[in-house]
């Protein structure tokens, strides 16, 4: 049933968040334009209520990554400005996208599952600088710095030069890690996981890189990624839903 005379805060009070949020959400033009009445309150509307339903359940998660939030952000303003028919479109794109960010999360734990495993994953068998490491890996010398001070390996040293000589060892070691910086895990969860493998704990990577710890400070969605995931896709489908509602 519509509800009649509508404020911000009775807005605020049926989707469950702070006043400021509603106005916020209109500064950033995620609601229709608002029309104010002779003493300049906001005359809010069934559609504007519809449409802070789909803001907040698009945008009020845990942060999916920026491709994902650009996707949700574009798609809600695209709502906002009337035109339901392109945002559904955008809504089966976003679907369309989370799936495919959660794929290849799941590729990059069996990745690992294998290499955990024993299933060998780098065939050099001679040495590498920092140089040629990145260049054999395309990544950055300061990555590679990066995921060493942050104890993701450590990386043996010339005994004459000090300079640091990536092997067999090291070099796979560093495949897992960029893939699975790539598809999207912390470097918390990788942490985590790396830890329990060499203390020869080889349990279920899956939950090892989804479980954060009790003495772990987490601070981020991708501290345990898959279950992010796995509610945007939720959350996809909900959106789907509302925009149909909408059209009927």
């Amino acid at each position: 049933m519509p509800y009649h005379r509508l404020s911000t805060s009775k807005i605020a009070k049926i989707i469950g968040c702070h006043p400021n949020t509603v106005r916020m959400y209109e500064q950033w033009g995620l609601l229709p334009p608002i029309p104010r009445s002779g003493n300049r309150y906001r005359l809010y509307t069934q559609n504007h209520l519809d449409q802070m339903r789909l803001a907040w359940l698009a945008l009020h998660t845990a942060f999916p990554g920026k491709i994902i939030r650009r996707s949700l952000t574009h798609l809600v303003k695209v709502a906002a400005s009337g035109d339901l028919g392109e945002a559904l479109q955008l809504a089966y794109k976003n679907l369309v996208l989370v799936r495919s960010e959660l794929a290849q999360a799941e590729a990059a734990a069996n990745l690992v599952a294998n290499w955990a495993n024993g299933q060998p994953i780098e065939d050099t068998h001679q040495t590498y600088n920092i140089g040629e490491t990145a260049r054999k890996l395309n990544v950055t010398c300061d990555m590679l710095r990066n995921w060493e001070n942050n104890n993701l390996l450590t990386v043996p040293r010339d005994p004459h030069s000090r300079y640091r000589r990536y092997g067999q060892a090291e070099i796979a070691r560093l495949r897992i890690i960029r893939m699975l910086r790539s598809s999207g895990y912390s470097i918390m969860s990788i942490l985590r996981m790396l830890l329990q493998l060499d203390s020869g704990i080889h349990g279920d990577i899956r939950h090892t890189l989804n479980t954060p710890t009790d003495d772990e400070d987490i601070g981020y969605a991708a501290d345990r990624w898959l279950t992010t995931l796995t509610e945007q896709e939720n959350n996809a489908l909900q959106i789907i839903d509302l925009i149909q509602q909408r059209l009927r």
